[in-house]
């Protein structure tokens, strides 16, 4: 179940975030993306607020259930930390999975 739900906010063409309200992390990471012109629908924010199963599973998959947890296409980069580090590149990355106007 996890699984699926997952693999359902996740596509080859957009960059889907899972976040919990009150992470501040999580905040800077969904504010450091809207400066970017995404395509409607290529940048999604998943609130797992209390979803401790959907963590558990990061940690199987990625090696990490910290928040945010940080998908280009169907690449997890790793957390906020990781997107700064990205920050120059981020524009031919999101040009690359066609999520920019």
């Amino acid at each position: 179940m996890v699984d699926s739900f997952v693999k359902s906010k996740i596509r080859d063409d957009k960059v889907t975030l899972f976040v919990k309200g009150a992470c501040p992390y999580c905040r800077n990471a969904v504010a450091m993306l809207k400066e970017f012109n995404f395509l409607p629908g290529c940048l999604e924010v998943v609130d797992i607020t209390g979803m401790e199963d959907i963590q558990d599973y990061f940690q199987q998959t990625t090696g990490q259930r910290t928040v945010p947890r940080v998908f280009i296409g169907r690449t997890c980069i790793g957390g906020f930390s990781d997107l700064q580090n990205l920050y120059q590149q981020l524009p031919s990355m999101l040009r690359q999975i066609g999520a920019l106007l």
